[in-house]
């Protein structure tokens, strides 16, 4: 009876410690399989499909019927629209139809109605399209008299324009930053383009005008290229030719710090709600929501119109730096207000019209050419010449070892494989070890 007991009690233990490799197996499996725990900041969402669904909606019910698209709290999108109708159309597309009483086309009457105004340096407005209002703003630089005069033109335009003061001030964030420096001050690289026989940084135009000559930073004296071509004010943006003509190496990649990278897979457009990354030489990369578009901001320097505003923080050398999300490229930092210890807003120059404007399409990942700025290991910008940050999507991640022996991935199942491989040993030995007795009892007894 006693030798039957042990004889069930050795076959439970072998069975678990095979059940506990093939469960171990299987936590290391999904481990190695699936992203590490902050493998990437920008993660994959849905918002550009919804973004995508949102405009073509819009564009096919028209400006007099609709009043723009965000994406909603549960990623789906949300058109704004003016009669039932339209609402139904957007409803069958799967959409969520938002009932408004004010057309896109008012909306921008008011909006151009504020531009053909007095200029008023340190104002800015854009359209809410979730508010369905224009919400004009006005920094600490704004004079009373000025403001007043602003809120007239307002209140004639009607009740749906809304005036806001605001902390800090609207500049272009142009000094004190790497990587590329000029006699007209320091910016960030943005994205890397090319016209088909040479490469160019696409950057803010109002880092330096045509003919700036661009160096590296940390003072190697290298020179990265010259300004040939860009618009400011009006629009943010300029294109600067390699000294050489090409990126060179890991072109369609954007620096986010720390020898990451992201690999860029296209351009596009982005949505009022949509979460979106920015990467600059002063304060690195930070996240946050597009709020508004088709922004219009009267810097010091002058008026740009047509900008994304977002609730992400820049600082000053942030300029010209760029603005992605899910490895699409969306633009180029222009300016704002405040910082990144007390936030802000940011305005960036959208990309499309930028590259349209310059006859160049945008390098991506695995595409000609190389990288634009500094290499990926220093401050975080866009990428740099010779960058060293080789990605095929995402951000980089650890390699297979460090992810074999992270505690938060591989190590509890390799904790199991251990312990039922010891089971395992354990029981052979005993059972081994028996036999041996037994044999022992047996020659003993037999020859005495």
């Amino acid at each position: 009876m006693r030798h039957a007991r042990r004889r069930i009690v050795r076959r439970v233990a072998r069975l678990a410690a095979v059940g506990g490799l093939l469960v171990g197996g299987t936590m290391v499996t999904r481990a190695v399989a699936s992203e590490p725990p902050g493998a990437s900041p920008a993660p994959h969402t849905l918002a550009q499909s919804a973004s995508g669904a949102g405009a073509g909606l819009v564009a096919r019910l028209g400006t007099d019927r609709t009043a723009g698209h965000w994406i909603g709290a549960d990623g789906r999108p949300v058109v704004a629209v003016t009669d039932e109708s339209a609402a139904q159309a957007v409803r069958r597309a799967g959409a969520t139809a938002e009932m408004v009483p004010r057309s896109m086309t008012e909306l921008r009457s008011a909006a151009s109605t504020l531009r053909a105004a007095p200029r008023v340096s340190g104002t800015a407005w854009a359209l809410d399209y979730r508010a369905n209002e224009v919400v004009v703003r006005g920094d600490r630089t704004v004079s009373g008299a000025d403001w007043s005069r602003l809120t007239d033109v307002a209140q004639d335009i009607g009740g749906f324009v809304r005036m806001e003061r605001t902390e800090g001030t609207f500049t272009t964030r142009l000094n004190g930053a790497e990587p590329i420096l000029s006699t007209a001050g320091r910016c960030s690289a943005g994205f890397n383009v090319t016209d088909g026989t040479t490469d160019f940084i696409l950057t803010a135009g109002h880092c330096g005008p045509t003919g700036s000559v661009w160096f590296g930073a940390g003072g190697s004296g290298r020179q990265v290229g010259t300004t040939v071509a860009g618009s400011f004010p009006g629009d943010d943006f300029s294109l600067v030719r390699y000294a050489n003509g090409k990126a060179g190496e890991g072109a369609g990649v954007v620096a986010v710090g720390g020898g990451k990278g992201v690999a860029v897979t296209g351009v596009g457009t982005p949505a009022i709600g949509q979460r979106v990354f920015r990467s600059g030489s002063t304060s690195g990369l930070r996240d946050g929501r597009v709020t508004a578009l088709d922004a219009t901001v009267n810097y010091p320097e002058g008026t740009v119109t047509g900008l994304i505003q977002t609730d992400v923080c820049a600082e000053p050398g942030d300029s010209g730096g760029p603005m992605f999300s899910e490895g699409v490229a969306l633009g180029v930092t222009s300016g704002g207000s405040g910082d990144c210890a007390k936030g802000g807003t940011t305005f960036f120059q959208p990309l499309p019209e930028a590259m349209e404007s310059l006859g160049v399409r945008l390098v991506v990942s695995g595409g000609p050419g190389g990288a634009a700025g500094t290499s990926a290991t220093s401050a975080p910008s866009a990428s740099a010449p010779g960058a060293s940050a080789a990605v095929t999507g995402g951000v980089a991640g650890p390699s297979l070892l460090a992810r074999l022996t992270d505690r938060r991935n591989a190590g509890p199942g390799l904790l199991v494989v251990a312990g039922s491989l010891m089971a395992l040993v354990a029981t052979r030995w005993i059972r081994t070890e028996r036999d041996r007795k037994a044999y022992r009892r047996h020659y003993s007894a037999t020859w005495g």
